[in-house]
């Protein structure tokens, strides 16, 4: 049997801003669009924190499952 390891993704090059989808009272989520391949996101008042990776197709499905139905369409955040 073969042991699988996760490799967890290189995010020192993350340019993180507060995402649009941030409510503004202090729940803010920062995000990294800046990768090629993923979408980092993390909470911003714990920046040394864990974050959180998505692909690109795999953060648009879950904005758009957590949006309301009367939301703007998924851009990048």
């Amino acid at each position: 049997m073969t042991e699988d390891r996760l490799t967890l993704p290189d995010l020192t090059k993350a340019a993180w801003r507060t995402s649009s989808y941030s409510g503004g009272q202090g729940e803010c989520v920062e995000v990294a669009p800046n990768l090629p391949h993923l979408v980092p996101v993390r909470d911003s008042t714990r920046p040394a924190g864990p974050a959180i990776a998505f692909g690109h197709h795999a953060r648009r499905a879950c904005i758009s499952d957590l949006a309301p139905a009367d939301a703007p369409p998924v851009g990048w955040m």
